[in-house]
């Protein structure tokens, strides 16, 4: 038997080996459905047998395992995270979470549970290759709709066609990647991709809820000119009013403690140094965990980019791009989440979660808790990506006691 140190140090260790499995040499970049993949695939179904799991890969390429219960109409609980990955990632943005899970069923393997436990490893959540997020979760939870398998990717193959390529069959995928309907309850375990478990000298947090996202796109019209003999006060200049519009939003959100809006690409037109701005696109992201509070943000922010547009005697066009609405856990599982941390000695913070993932798709179809693992730095998305052994064995001591102590028919 292995102590959680021992197995913190084998779930950090497969999470490099997983992570040199990639598309691309000299990085970690493992797109959904891609040769490298189906390496990983490989490799977690040799783990998961070693667990003594079983482990099948279903029509939209996850790869699950059971570990069942005594009674064979026990219901489940399911452990998730996600296994594909942006370009130039590290190691730990969803394996983590994968592994994390499938060495805790590994450690409850004789432990009598009253519900069978499923790992599931989403093969798609980043939406990297056909520009679209969550195709997997999607799928589990019902949602995989035709227009979905039509998207295409880069190179003109669409979401039908790499299930096929990679032997499975898209028109059974809404089938057999369905959650069980007698599944009662799921867990994500994932790292913060933040820095404020770091600020906090904390290894774990319990999310209360995934924050809401409005998305724009912004173009403020001008009058292109002369940057020599246009004198200042006869100028409409786009990128001075995009400019007062920007530092607003800065100024703005700065002011609440769980608001963060950016603007995060800008590009000025025609471009060059001796001409005066006629043209500015740029985007907004407004995110908040409380929906009405993010509505009453991009209102503001918008009415803003209107007065500075007004103010310099530009245009200004806003474009909704996107919108999420915040997506809270399960209140009574994220408390024993908490107690579960409690009796293992740790103290985990309440956090929102300001990026998303697979529990947001999930949440609304089945009651889901999530944990966050301290990212060493904040850093996340980039090699440098790291985690802590003692924090990842935090987390492992956390979600088994978790497992022990739920009982699916007790409040």
């Amino acid at each position: 038997m292995q102590n959680t140190s021992q197995r913190a140090a084998r779930i950090v260790s497969r999470c490099r080996e997983l992570a040199r499995l990639t598309d691309v040499p000299g990085e970690t970049t493992r797109l959904f459905l891609s040769p490298a993949t189906r390496d990983a695939h490989t490799l977690l179904t040799w783990w998961m047998r070693e667990a003594g799991l079983e482990s099948s890969t279903d029509d939209i390429g996850n790869v699950r395992a059971v570990r069942r219960a005594a009674e064979d109409n026990a219901p489940t609980l399911l452990l998730f995270s996600h296994i594909d990955t942006v370009p130039n990632a590290g190691a730990f943005d969803g394996p983590l979470g994968v592994l994390l899970a499938l060495e805790a069923m590994e450690e409850l393997r004789h432990t009598p549970l009253p519900f069978h436990l499923e790992l599931i490893a989403f093969s798609e959540e980043e939406g990297v290759r056909f520009a679209f997020p969550f195709l997997s979760s999607l799928a589990l939870t019902g949602q995989l709709a035709e227009e979905h398998l039509a998207r295409t990717d880069a190179d003109g193959v669409s979401v039908a066609e790499a299930l096929r390529h990679f032997g499975l069959d898209p028109a059974r995928a809404a089938e057999t990647a369905r959650c069980s309907p007698n599944t009662f309850a799921a867990l994500e375990v994932h790292i913060e991709q933040g820095p404020v478990l770091e600020a906090e000298d904390a290894s774990l947090a319990v999310v209360e809820a995934i924050v809401g996202q409005s998305r724009f796109k912004l173009f403020f019209e001008g009058t292109a000119n002369h940057a020599g003999t246009t004198p200042m006060a006869l100028r409409h200049d786009a990128l001075v009013a995009a400019s007062n519009f920007i530092v607003e939003t800065e100024r703005y959100a700065a002011n609440y403690t769980q608001l963060v809006a950016t603007v995060g690409r800008i590009e000025a037109l025609p471009g060059a140094m001796n001409v005066v701005p006629g043209a500015v696109h740029c985007t907004l992201d407004v995110r908040h965990p409380r929906d009405e509070s993010r509505h009453a943000a991009v209102a503001h922010l918008l009415t803003k980019a209107q007065s500075a547009a007004d103010h310099y005697g530009v245009k200004v066009t806003a474009t909704l791009l996107s919108e999420q609405r915040a997506v809270p856990m399960d209140q009574a599982l994220t408390q024993k989440l908490h107690n579960a941390a409690e009796r293992t000695g740790v103290n985990a913070l309440q956090l929102f979660s300001g990026a998303g993932h697979d529990s947001m798709i999930v949440a609304p179809h089945i009651p889901t808790t999530m944990l966050f693992v301290r990212s060493p730095g904040g850093i996340s998305h980039n090699p440098a990506e790291d985690v802590r052994e003692q924090d990842v064995a935090a987390a492992l001591d956390t979600v088994i006691n978790f497992l022990m102590h739920l009982h699916p028919h007790h409040p």
